[in-house]
């Protein structure tokens, strides 16, 4: 085209700026100019200022206080460098708001962080460099570690194009924080709901504390030593009448039979189980009379055949002697030989969860080492002993006739259960070892497999407000609605939260102790204790003398000492909803919170009840909860430090995921150079997710992101250069009229996803209506009558109406746009 005709057409013209997606570019002058990722870094800090603390702050000042918005923030642990579930969960929370205040609405949203807990005080332990630290000492290394890292993630959050008020941010450290805490714990102390008690919990050896459900993660792989072990029992068996038909039968002894995949645990066992309705038999290996349940006796054969033929023994011929049910083995006793030669003989007793499908039927009880084994036991009277220490390692207890025998084990874990089998192999009662895979709990963060260990610990009554709880949920929207499923589960299925964790670095639980190591917890003692901490914070619990009287209530006699244990941590995050004035519209976490964050705040404020405050209406602290996925590499397997395989926020913004600019001629030889993507791309991959399921992220998947940026800058500056100001006066033609009906159709389907929170429903219908209405049919059909007519037609509702769609997705593109409009349009804002 000779520059004569281009002359006379009317070409788009707008200082919006281009992309550039390689160095190639035609002049030395195009190729000093900075490229263009969007928008360009320098813009960057300026556009979300504007996009995100400005508007923050204008909405706050400018919208109506009676229709506030309140989407409430589960904290982030305040350790590490954040990853791309961090920024899942932050811009899918930014969007709601974004949408919201484009409602015309309030928002109400104050982030936070959770800053206690083990792996805080491990880093400080590791930091001292092996130097032996005080609690005082590790409490002020773990504080300064978690402020830092707040520091850290606050910038890096804000980095999305988050809005937020980053100022009145809180975390669960902060000393205003710390004292709603404990007058949470007062409310349930006034209410009966807190208690200690000497019971199996999970505990961590690798830790050394005790840990709750939600502190566990489950590997499918662990391989334990299985084994099949025989109990000699009493004689008294031949005088009882159920057994005079076998009698005559057995020359030798009468054994019960069990199987066990924690061996290590015998020298705490104090009884053993069958059920009252099954079937048992006593069958003759040709000397001895052995005791199982008769759907087992397949299973049992077959594990003797197996034993003999490794030890190259003549196979013993089974027969069955007599059959009994379960209920006609009461009366009978045993002995454990693990308890020395003195120890009493033990008990057969009925237990509701013994199963006819594994195992030998019979089942060996450790009530110290077991959640069933220990409330059966109970309710027998059957006393409590779990013979380990913090460590995971036996004491002396285990085996008192030759203690040094178990003692030599590093661990229960590490060779104790072959130790105990060692003991027992020399009479012939151990039948058969064998490796046994199945699922175990490990410690979440150190990633070492868990004990079940009774000890002294403090917990909370959840089986008194259960079912307040569950009714609670019923008026909860749920998304997806599978949520509420699991959530009830996870209550359903607790009837206490051990609460107390054996740590430096946490909230005290403001116990005092008398000289007997009895605890004194009650409102007085309770309020005392909050009144002086109020005064001297909580590093004082441990800085002063251990004989400072300021800390016992003067109705006290005695002498008492102050306790050590701090409060679980989600305890800590569970009290984040006294930070709100009332209830929550949303919140907003990971699958995973459901037994987290999620339990732990329902719990607390239903257990708070009417005493929450006025403020608040009764039941949950939230009226909506919204969880999504995990996110996934683009094999489609879970993001780990151990596979390599996470990604962190900051290479999708910069670009480096993605290969290197090209380069030609000279420049090929400068330095690597990436399409630094900016927040955008970030925002618009978490924006085009289903995040109800498991998130895919790599590659892939940011190079079709980065194509419908580009799409979309694209089109903001052909309407940006070919916007008329006298369009807004020429007549509508009939393709105008079909190009607004489009537009309020795609804005009205966009508009309800997103209020229904499913962005990528409303992505996805932009992307449409760009494709097959926008791009192929107006744009096209408008070329015409752009170069060479009038210039009129609606690109500027269609411009308005783009951004608007565009706003919650990608802020800072929209921001960059509505700063290069026109001066007409300018001049009505």
């Amino acid at each position: 085209m000779s520059k004569s005709w281009t002359a006379k057409l009317r070409l788009p013209k707008s200082t919006f700026p281009y992309v550039f997606p390689t160095i190639d570019l035609p002049t030395k002058a195009d190729r000093a100019r900075p490229l263009s990722p969007r928008p360009l870094p320098a813009f960057r800090e300026t556009y979300i200022q504007r996009c995100a603390d400005n508007l923050y702050e204008w909405q706050r000042k400018n919208r109506p206080s009676d229709d506030t918005f309140v989407l409430h923030d589960g904290p982030p642990y305040a350790n590490g460098s954040l990853h791309v579930g961090h920024a899942l969960n932050k811009i899918l929370k930014d969007m709601i708001l974004r949408v919201k205040v484009q409602q015309g609405r309030r928002v109400h949203y104050v982030p936070g962080w959770d800053c206690h807990g083990l792996p805080i005080e491990l880093k400080a332990l590791e930091n001292s460099k092996g130097a032996k630290l005080t609690p005082l000492e590790i409490r002020k290394s773990a504080r300064n570690l978690a402020s830092n890292t707040v520091t850290k993630q606050m910038k890096e959050f804000r980095s999305f194009g988050v809005m937020s008020d980053w100022e009145q941010r809180w975390t669960t450290m902060d000393a205003a924080y710390e004292m709603r805490q404990l007058r949470l714990f007062q409310k349930m102390v006034r209410k009966g709901l807190i208690y200690r008690k000497f019971k199996p919990v999970y505990w961590s050896p690798s830790s050394q504390t005790a840990l709750a459900e939600a502190e566990l993660e489950y590997k499918d792989d662990h391989t334990s030593n299985a084994a099949w072990v025989r109990f000699p029992i009493t004689e008294e068996w031949r005088s009882l009448p159920q057994f005079e038909g076998v009698q005559g039968k057995i020359q030798g002894k009468l054994y019960a039979i069990i199987w066990t995949t924690t061996p290590w645990t015998l020298p705490a066992n104090r009884a053993i189980a069958v059920h009252d309705d099954l079937e048992y038999c006593v069958v003759s290996d040709g000397t001895d009379g052995l005791l199982v349940a008769k759907s087992r006796l397949d299973t049992l054969k077959e594990k003797l055949a197996k034993s003999t033929a490794s030890r190259n023994a003549t196979e013993p011929s089974v027969d069955v002697l007599e059959t009994f049910k379960g209920r006609q083995l009461s009366g009978l006793q045993y002995i454990n030989r693990l308890r020395g030669k003195t120890a009493s003989p033990q008990p057969l007793i009925h237990a509701d969860f013994v199963s006819a499908d594994s195992g030998s039927g019979l089942v060996h009880l450790a009530p110290g080492h077991g959640f069933d084994d220990y409330e059966v036991c109970n309710s027998q009277g059957i006393p409590v002993a779990a013979p380990i220490d913090d460590q995971g390692k036996f004491t002396k207890d285990a085996f008192p006739d030759a203690p040094e025998v178990l003692l030599s084990a590093p661990s229960v874990n590490e060779g104790g259960g072959r130790n105990v089998l060692e003991l027992l192999e020399p009479d012939g009662d151990v039948l058969l070892v064998e490796k046994y895979q199945h699922k175990y709990p490990y410690d979440w963060r150190t990633k070492q497999p868990v004990v079940i260990r009774a000890t002294e610990q403090w917990f909370a009554d959840v089986a008194h407000i259960k079912d307040e709880a569950l009714e609670a949920l019923n008026n909860i929207r749920f998304v997806p609605e599978a949520g509420k499923k699991r959530l009830e589960s996870f209550v359903q299925g607790r009837s206490e939260w051990c609460i107390s964790r054996q740590r430096a670095w946490g909230v005290p639980i403001p116990a005092l102790y008398d000289e007997t190591g009895a605890a004194m917890v009650n409102e007085e003692v309770v309020d005392h204790i909050i009144s002086v901490i109020q005064e001297r914070g909580t590093h004082a619990w441990w800085s002063d003398a251990a004989d400072d009287p300021s800390w016992i209530p003067s109705s006290l006699q005695g002498t008492f000492r102050r306790g050590t244990d701090t409060m679980d941590v989600w305890f800590d995050s569970g009290s984040s909803w006294t930070m709100m004035p009332g209830r929550a519209d949303v919140y907003l976490e990971g699958s995973d919170q459901h037994r987290g964050w999620f339990q732990s705040s329902l719990l607390t404020r239903i257990a708070a009840g009417s005493e929450a405050g006025s403020d608040f209406e009764k039941g949950a602290p939230f009226k909506q909860l919204i969880t999504h996925g995990f996110t996934l590499d683009q094999d489609g397997k879970k993001m780990s430090k151990s596979i390599g395989n996470i990604i962190e926020p900051q290479q999708i913004m910069e670009g480096t995921l993605l290969p290197p600019l090209k380069r030609k001629g000279k420049a090929a030889k400068g330095p690597v150079t990436y399409d630094a993507l900016g927040p955008d791309v970030l925002r618009l991959w978490a924006a085009s997710s289903d995040y109800t399921r498991d998130v895919a992220i790599g590659v892939p998947v940011l190079q079709g992101l980065h194509t419908a940026l580009i799409k979309y800058r694209t089109i903001v500056k052909m309407l940006l250069g070919s916007m008329h100001e006298s369009a807004r006066t020429a007549p509508l033609t009939v393709t105008d009229e079909i190009a607004i009906m489009q537009l309020q159709d795609t804005m009205a389907e966009v508009g309800k996803a997103f209020e229904n929170h499913e962005f990528y429903r409303g992505f996805n219908a932009l992307n449409r209506w760009i494709t097959n209405d926008l791009s192929a049919f107006y744009l096209e059909t408008l070329k015409d009558r752009l170069y060479c007519g009038d210039g009129g037609g609606v690109l500027e509702p269609i411009f308005n109406g783009f951004l608007r769609m565009l706003a919650p997705m990608t802020p800072l593109l929209v921001e960059e746009a509505w700063d290069h409009r026109p001066e007409w349009i300018k001049q009505d804002s």
